[in-house]
């Protein structure tokens, strides 16, 4: 680790670390360069189906996930991709499943909303909002049954805390005192609406307190201060003191789809959120802790090389055999022959 480096325009009191702060921006980098490739090959007709950015959300990646360990159990969204990089899954292969082919993570099967990465604990992303929570609540008793350090991380939007699978997951986590985070990646819209309009009370925070889950607010745009929060929530899940949350309040600078032109956001606002980028953020600091604006650039531009490399090898790669459609396909036979 490097000596620890004070800069200008870093939040008062805090030091800076410049090699943490490097990989952090590295990988947002990444992220980026990953989804703006997602986003290309939608535009080519390459990728079918929906993509979800996540573009001005990627230091609640790099700072929650990239902390968790290899057997860590990871659940996200329908906005997964950079959650899923975060945690060690191939962009190659990322790629690949994005464009249907048949060295993709699932196969070419799962596609973009549906993407998982066994491998690397990355249990799935899912298209059905909140449905993860109580996917992640029951990978945790699992986890308590088996004993050992693992932990469960989820991921999850603020649209999701007005579902019931909420209060179902966090109950039981609380009442079991299951090793699991919970993360609310709070970007203030549920789709095309603003969650303000449709959400009771002072929010996830307040909510996950009433159930007895210890919950932590926390400026998602700033890499810093998710990972210092992240660091102390998941210690204390680790060390056996049951569920936590982590309410990261963060922005997308896109629509909630790529067909989505957010005409419903105010230019001003979007404005004055890139002056908040993340990653520009991080850049600024590196750069008046005296790192190279050449430094940089560079590691900007190997990131949009590796994507564009995967990308192209994603395009040459072949598509599944049809036979693979009937593969990882349960049959249990005809319902009308069940003995119920």
């Amino acid at each position: 680790m490097e000596r620890p480096h004070a800069a200008a325009g870093v939040p008062a009191g805090r030091n800076l670390d410049l090699g943490r702060l490097r990989a952090h921006h590295r990988l947002m980098l990444r992220i980026r360069a990953l989804e703006e490739t997602a986003l290309r090959g939608l535009a080519e007709k390459q990728v079918f189906g929906a993509i979800h950015p996540s573009i001005g959300q990627e230091a609640v990646a790099a700072g929650v996930v990239a902390q968790l360990l290899r057997d860590d159990i990871l659940l996200s969204t329908h906005r997964g991709h950079g959650h899923t990089l975060a945690k060690g899954a191939s962009a190659g292969a990322m790629l690949m499943e994005l464009l249907g082919r048949a060295g993709g993570v699932c196969g070419g099967k799962g596609g973009s909303m549906h993407i998982a990465d066994f491998g690397v604990g990355m249990l799935g992303a899912n298209g059905v909002v909140a449905a993860n929570i109580v996917i992640a609540a029951g990978a945790a008793h699992a986890i308590r049954l088996q004993g050992g350090a693992r932990i469960v991380c989820c991921l999850f939007g603020d649209g999701a805390i007005n579902r019931g699978p909420f209060l179902e997951g966090l109950n039981w986590a609380a009442a079991f005192r299951l090793p699991v985070l919970f993360v609310c990646e709070d970007n203030g819209f549920a789709a095309t609406t603003r969650a303000a309009a449709l959400t009771a009370g002072p929010g996830a925070s307040a909510r996950a307190r009433a159930l007895g889950v210890p919950a932590e607010e926390v400026d998602g745009n700033d890499v810093l201060a998710v990972e210092a929060a992240a660091a102390a929530l998941i210690a204390a899940v680790r060390g056996g003191g049951g569920p936590r949350l982590l309410h990261a309040r963060t922005y997308r600078l896109t629509g909630h789809t790529a067909a989505d032109a957010a005409a419903y956001r105010p230019a001003d606002e979007v404005a004055a959120a890139r002056a908040r980028d993340p990653i520009a953020l991080a850049a600024a600091w590196l750069a008046e802790a005296g790192v190279p604006e050449a430094e940089i650039a560079a590691d900007r531009a190997a990131a949009a090389a590796e994507m564009a490399a995967a990308y192209d090898a994603a395009c040459a790669a072949p598509f599944p055999d049809a036979a693979a459609a009937f593969r990882d396909v349960q049959d249990i036979g005809s319902p009308a022959e069940m003995p119920f």
